[in-house]
């Protein structure tokens, strides 16, 4: 890594930054996506979604507040109160749980800022709360000494968000403007007239070519890396301006790429001037190496088939990605068996746990917390600070990789993850066995095996022969979720 500061807005400067110590040892974050559209716990894209007649956001929207041109997203952000937000609180379930980093929101692409702006005047500390959010939760991130980091999901408000320039086809308040249009409120709601036809079926293209809208996006990252300088900054989508899931050139000539050079450039170079050196990191969800290599590989609600060479992450929630009382949860056990295999691969799991309106979460939320934080008490060991062994793992089952969906792996008894510590391989047994012994086969003959261990638990009998590793276990294991040996090698 750079040990100073000097990174220019270029790809081949960037990629010398590489990924700080920290993150490679976290392993395991906790997200708060959260902001004014978790008042109506309605779910995701409400600001988008509220204004696409038909939806079932809409339909709830005008029932329970009234038409959209009477009460409309200003006036969800003014309700949102966050009256009850304990930042501190929330921050001890969160290190509990086994969270080695924090990530606030620092705006979705509703353009509400969680923190005070300059640039913005619907945001946190002025409208609604009345509270610096970013500011709050970064305090509680110091206290507990973990690294803070932010999100910002502004790149593709412009074209995101035409929708709300629309009126009804149908109905008492056809061909009523929403109150998109009113002028009064062009510098939230976008001045976005010329950017495109209102497409209610597609939220394409993610990026406008807008160059006003650019220039404001970079200087709203300035601002948001002046106030907070974060260890991480995320962008919910490709490096801007660029469109992740078109082909064509990647080349650092490109000059669609140089809003998000600059940006991802002046938050390295803030991090040196503050550090002594960069510890910052910059994630973002094109997949081509040339792209990412600026920075980290972020996979939203997914992950990898295999080992990475470089550090990666998944993005994903315990329901929706705002607060949605029609959502159910993972359960504990789905988000450590996706953990255990994320870490296998070189990755990192940052979890979204969702706050109401309030900013409290409910039981079921702080049921998993502690759930993890048992499981962590256990077979913590096995996850900080190790690295991929020579194989991701091991047995007849793998994660299922279907877009945004995240289905539950079936695991059986043949499933092993492994991840690495000095001469320590640990080896999650992702399925409870079926009898008193488990054998796993990655070892080769030539490997010497001095010990096994299970974590939360005592020394083990085991045999290694014919590069098999058998394993007697206890009657009794320590976790009901999965179970993790240390294996020491010489």
């Amino acid at each position: 890594m750079k040990t100073y500061e000097g990174f220019e807005p270029s790809f081949d400067s960037l990629y010398e930054a590489g990924c700080p110590e920290w993150f490679h040892d976290a392993k395991f974050g906790i997200w708060s996506h959260w902001g004014p559209q978790s008042v109506p716990m309605y779910g995701d894209w409400y600001a988008r979604n509220m204004y696409i007649e038909g939806t079932p956001q809409y339909i709830y929207h005008t029932r329970r507040y009234g038409h959209l041109s009477k009460f409309g997203y200003k006036d969800i952000c003014a309700a949102w109160k966050a009256e009850n937000f304990d930042p501190e609180g929330l921050m001890e379930l969160f290190y509990k749980a086994g969270a080695r980093y924090f990530v606030a929101q620092a705006m979705h692409h509703d353009h509400f800022f969680n923190y005070p702006s300059k640039l913005n005047r619907m945001n946190s500390s002025e409208v609604g709360p009345m509270k610096n959010i970013c500011g709050l939760w970064q305090q509680a991130a110091l206290k507990k000494n973990i690294p803070f980091g932010l999100t910002e999901h502004l790149g593709a408000s412009f074209s995101w968000w035409r929708v709300n320039k629309g009126c009804d086809e149908y109905g008492p308040y056809k061909g009523v403007p929403y109150d998109g249009s009113d002028p009064a409120w062009k510098d939230f709601y976008h001045d976005n007239r010329g950017d495109g036809p209102i497409d209610k079926e597609s939220f394409f293209p993610w990026y406008t070519d807008n160059e006003r809208y650019r220039k404001y996006w970079l200087s709203a990252m300035k601002e948001l890396i002046d106030l907070f300088t974060p260890d991480l900054l995320y962008t919910d989508g490709s490096l801007p301006f660029g469109e992740h899931w078109q082909d064509g050139e990647t080349s650092d000539e490109r000059a669609v790429y140089n809003y998000g050079l600059e940006t991802v450039a002046y938050l390295y170079n803030a991090s040196a001037a503050k550090h002594g050196k960069n510890r910052a990191i910059y994630t973002q969800k094109d997949r081509r190496p040339e792209i990412y290599k600026v920075g980290i590989l972020d996979v939203e609600k997914s992950q990898l088939t295999d080992i990475n060479p470089e550090p990666w992450q998944t993005d994903t929630c315990i329901g929706n990605w705002f607060y949605d009382v029609r959502q159910p949860y993972k359960h504990p056990d789905q988000i450590i068996e996706m953990l255990v295999d994320i870490v296998s691969k070189n990755g990192t799991m940052l979890l979204n746990i969702l706050q109401k309106p309030d900013g409290t979460i409910d039981d079921e939320a702080r049921y998993i917390l502690n759930e993890l934080a048992s499981w962590f008490d256990v077979c913590a060991e096995g996850i900080y600070g190790t690295r991929p062994w020579k194989t991701a793992g091991e047995g007849m089952s793998k994660a299922v990789i279907n877009g945004f969906c995240e289905d539950k792996t079936v695991w059986n008894e043949t499933d092993f993850r492994f991840t690495k510590k000095e001469n320590t391989i640990y080896a999650f047994m992702m399925a409870p066995p079926r009898g008193g012994a488990v054998t796993i086969r990655s070892f080769n003959e030539g490997e010497t095996v001095s010990g096994v261990r299970l974590l939360g638990g005592d020394s083990l009998p085991f045999n290694h022969c014919f590069g098999q590793l058998n394993i007697q276990l206890p009657d009794r294991l320590p976790t009901g979720y999965v179970n993790c040996f240390a294996i020491e090698m010489i």
